[in-house]
């Protein structure tokens, strides 16, 4: 059994023996199975495509399968700023969306300091894996919650908002003066999938 990737022919493996330079490709056959794998570890989006796996036979036989790679990310319902008074109630609530996993964790920020247990600081974040949801609730919402507040899932790219806290200001005014939204180190959030493609006989 040979596995081929169509968009430039370019033979992955035969066997159990994996032919390409890249070594994110090997070939996996348990003894005694009919089962054909084709792990690819630390999927990119360049992966996605069309795979021809070929069975030696007489007459040789080809089954084509599609990978899509679809790139995970978190979103925060509502617009990217969000104003308030204070004492008002502050909820986000942030969505992974397009994963093909639960996220194990997901870590909210304010500016660049991780919040998930401030609750001396009047903050309560909830996290439904399952759901793939997180809240973060600030039930009497002060000007030093006024801040960029960043979603972290663990498998999936960070989203932001920013709160404006304002007493009286004119909201506009405050969006033209509000500091740069923080620049987090994506590299440091997300961690790669496994992606497996089978074929039986």
């Amino acid at each position: 059994v040979s596995w081929i990737r169509r968009k430039d022919y370019h033979l992955l493996t035969v066997g159990l023996t994996t032919y390409s330079s890249d070594q994110r490709f090997q070939a996996i056959h348990l003894q005694h199975s009919e089962d054909w794998t084709l792990k690819v570890r630390f999927v990119q989006k360049r992966d996605a495509g069309i795979y021809e796996c070929q069975v030696s036979s007489h007459p040789p036989t080809s089954l084509f399968l599609r990978l899509d790679v679809v790139e995970a990310r978190a979103q925060i319902s509502g617009p990217t700023d969000k104003y308030l008074k204070p004492g008002s109630t502050l909820r986000l609530q942030c969505s992974v969306v397009q994963t093909t996993e639960a996220p194990a964790f997901v870590f909210w920020y304010h500016n660049s300091r991780m919040i998930n247990y401030d609750l001396e600081r009047g903050i309560n974040v909830t996290t439904d894996p399952a759901q793939r949801l997180s809240d973060l609730l600030i039930p009497a919402a002060s000007v030093s919650h006024t801040g960029n507040y960043t979603c972290v899932p663990n498998n999936a790219i960070p989203a932001s908002i920013y709160v404006h806290i304002f007493n009286g200001e004119n909201p506009a005014a405050m969006q033209s003066s509000s500091p740069s939204y923080i620049r987090l180190n994506l590299n440091g959030f997300l961690l790669p999938t496994l992606v497996t493609i089978n074929i039986i006989r």
